[in-house]
């Protein structure tokens, strides 16, 4: 039986992914694959960083080590700073030498369709995942084509892990967790956040029903954005992963 792991995005609550693999450090998974902040983690893992050296590199992430400003007029930010990052951290930069296999989604703006990406440079395809539309400048490839975030097409990319071949999926969702909404906006920028939450909600909704077990961090009460919470981020994931790991075990163990 093959294990998979699958990763959702969810900006800086993807801190949380590394607690819940605290949690389950000794559980050996046959493939990985994540989405936007989950595609960081996982290529993390799936590039053989111990839990112990990945919950280091979280611990170093802040906001100059993952963004500047952008001189494109395509987004405000840049991401090459989480490049430059990575780079120096993994032990390995290319899909073809991970320890585990591992796939990155990306949305690719030039040929209009989801990109699944699992050889070539798997920083460049991070990357590419994590370029929030408007946020982050699309990231080009290879080929030449822009990209911007995997959420846009498969947040929770679990129909990807069964695709690799996993039998079972483990899939670690950081975003359905979110905040409760009152009232009606008042501005544009509120209406367009509550509509883009709903979308994604939707579309978690979708993934979450191909995941053998979904396990949710508790963690409402933290929004995507709040990098320096890391700690609370990573200690409330792990609380979360124990609270599955009988449930795990007890699945993979048949």
């Amino acid at each position: 039986m093959k294990i998979g792991l699958a990763l959702s995005g969810g900006g800086a609550r993807g801190f949380a992914h590394v607690g819940v693999l605290k949690a389950l450090r000794d559980i050996k998974f046959d493939v990985i694959t994540g989405t936007s902040a989950g595609s960081i983690v996982g290529g993390a893992l799936a590039s053989g960083m111990t839990i112990d050296e990945l919950e280091k590199m979280a611990r170093e992430t802040g906001y100059s080590r993952v963004a500047r400003p952008s001189l494109s007029p395509r987004g405000l930010l840049s991401n090459v700073p989480l490049g430059n990052f990575l780079q120096r951290r993994f032990p390995v930069s290319r899909f073809e030498d991970a320890k585990v296999p591992f796939a990155t989604v990306s949305y690719n703006l030039t040929r209009g369709k989801e990109a699944v990406r699992t050889s070539g440079d798997m920083i460049n395809a991070i990357r590419a995942s994590c370029a929030v539309p408007g946020a982050f400048a699309p990231v080009r490839d290879e080929n030449g084509d822009l990209h911007v975030d995997g959420g846009v097409t498969s947040i929770l990319p679990v129909r990807l892990a069964r695709q690799l071949g996993a039998d079972i999926v483990i899939a670690v969702d950081v975003l359905s967790c979110g905040n409760s909404f009152k009232g009606v906006p008042i501005l544009a920028i509120g209406i367009m956040i509550r509509s883009a939450m709903r979308l994604i909600e939707t579309s978690l909704a979708a993934d979450r029903v191909d995941a053998d077990i979904v396990i949710e961090p508790q963690i409402s009460h933290l929004r995507p954005d709040q990098i320096r919470k890391c700690d609370e981020f990573i200690r409330l994931g792990e609380e979360s992963g124990k609270r599955y790991r009988d449930d795990v075990l007890k699945l993979i163990r048949g």
